[in-house]
């Protein structure tokens, strides 16, 4: 019986990820055909072909992109963002989820986008960051002076977050993209790499 607990348990965590992932796409596939039903009904009438939400919302994302690249878009834009950049309570909110998002974009003008190790000296122990910020220009006085970098140190579960202004030569680069150490973060870094893996021994 302590087997059959033990094989349950570990089809299920194999399965879940796999089966919550499956559900959500559909949820979110689901929203978009209903809502390009709702939009296109009034144009095309009684036609309609499964897909065409999906194919709908990647055409608005592709169209949206191309428009906030040019520069009177944006100008624009900034003024569709006034009501949200100016009310108390709606600024706080947008502005944090706005600069999060902005942080992966592919071009900062940091140069951030990159997972660093927190190394303090005569300590022994280390912090997996995100450089944030590599430059104290346009921070109010205060911060003690010499080359210093911002490192945010996530929390895990998602629970929040430090950010630490840091010399630059306790941090050290390591080959992992943000959205990796993001994820490892989430799960308090409890995920099995392939590297991790013992390799066999070999018996004489």
């Amino acid at each position: 019986m302590k087997n059959v607990y033990k094989y349950f348990f570990r089809g299920l965590i194999t399965i879940l990820p796999l089966a919550l992932t499956l559900y959500l796409l559909y949820v979110c596939v689901a929203w978009m055909e209903a809502l390009a039903l709702a939009v296109l009904r009034p144009f095309v009438g009684g036609f309609y072909f499964p897909g065409m939400g999906l194919i709908l919302g990647v055409l608005g994302i592709v169209a949206v992109g191309m428009l906030v690249s040019k520069h009177r878009v944006r100008r624009l834009l900034s003024y569709v963002e006034w009501p949200f950049t100016s009310i108390p309570v709606v600024k706080s909110i947008y502005s944090s989820l706005k600069s999060f998002a902005d942080y992966f974009t592919p071009s900062t003008s940091q140069g951030g986008q990159q997972v660093v190790i927190l190394r303090m000296p005569g300590q022994e122990f280390e912090l997996v960051g995100l450089v944030t910020r590599r430059s104290m220009a346009g921070l109010p006085e205060g911060f003690l002076p010499g080359e210093r970098v911002a490192v945010y140190l996530p929390m895990g579960y998602m629970i929040g977050g430090y950010t630490v202004f840091v010399p630059a030569s306790w941090v050290t680069p390591i080959e992992m993209s943000v959205e990796e150490a993001m994820r490892s973060s989430l799960i308090a870094w409890m995920a099995r790499t392939p590297q991790a893996a013992p390799a066999p021994s070999r018996q004489e």
